[in-house]
């Protein structure tokens, strides 16, 4: 039988938003919404949370996580990447006797995350190596434009007058969660596999949350998204 796991990425050190990773957020942890969104999709044999953090440790066993051990000073780090953690977990538990066919790492901050999503996903690497979900920019990039000293620097100027409903549409990563094969990427090292496909999201489904600003606006979707 086949066995996959949902790896929640959730280090301590947060500059932008101090503790953003377990701040309230609608009246519960940030990361409550990660672990049950992972756990309603019902796909997977584990749902674990990597954290060098003691107090996320607690909170995300508290609410029906796993955290069988913590990172290790590598992967606590500034310089350490999403890619990193990963391939210590995987190879944590093949250490520890247990090897997984597929994966999904999830970030702590998407509350707008829906557990379909996940179960797409998830059956969607019988397909491919991996699965990226993502947005389309709500402007078109190709109109956008460097500002230098108050100046006005046009990044394409091939498409100045190029209707906009004439552009190539540009989709950005939705920085919510990559589906992937095991074998796929730790052979890659990388979440870059080479077959990858694309869950394309609606802008209600995303938001990035570094600001304050961020927080709020992800609220104000959540709320709506809650009433529908």
């Amino acid at each position: 039988m086949k066995k996959s796991i949902a790896i929640i990425t959730a280090r301590g050190g947060s500059k932008r938003i101090p503790k953003k990773n377990i701040k309230d957020f609608c009246g519960r942890p940030m990361i409550y919404y990660a672990i049950d969104t992972a756990l309603k999709a019902g796909v997977f044999n584990h749902v674990m949370v990597s954290t060098d953090d003691a107090e996320i440790a607690e909170i995300a066993k508290s609410f029906g996580a796993e955290v069988p051990f913590m990172r290790s000073l590598v992967t606590s780090g500034d310089l350490a990447t999403t890619d990193d953690v990963l391939t210590e977990v995987l190879k944590e538990y093949q250490i520890r006797g247990e090897m997984f066919d597929s994966f999904c790492c999830i970030y702590p901050t998407c509350p707008l995350l829906k557990a379909e999503r996940l179960r797409e996903a998830m059956a969607m690497l019988s397909e491919c190596d991996g699965v990226i979900p993502v947005v389309r920019f709500s402007y078109p990039p190709q109109r956008g434009i460097y500002v230098a000293e108050g100046r006005i620097e046009r990044i394409y100027p091939e498409h100045y007058k190029t209707r906009s409903q004439d552009l190539k549409p540009i989709y950005h990563d939705s920085g919510q969660f990559y589906a992937l094969r095991a074998d796929a990427f730790l052979a890659a090292g990388t979440l870059n596999v080479p077959n990858l496909k694309a869950m394309i999201l609606s802008e209600m489904e995303v938001q990035d949350i570094d600001t304050e600003a961020d927080w709020e606006l992800a609220e104000l979707k959540f709320k709506r998204n809650q009433n529908e």
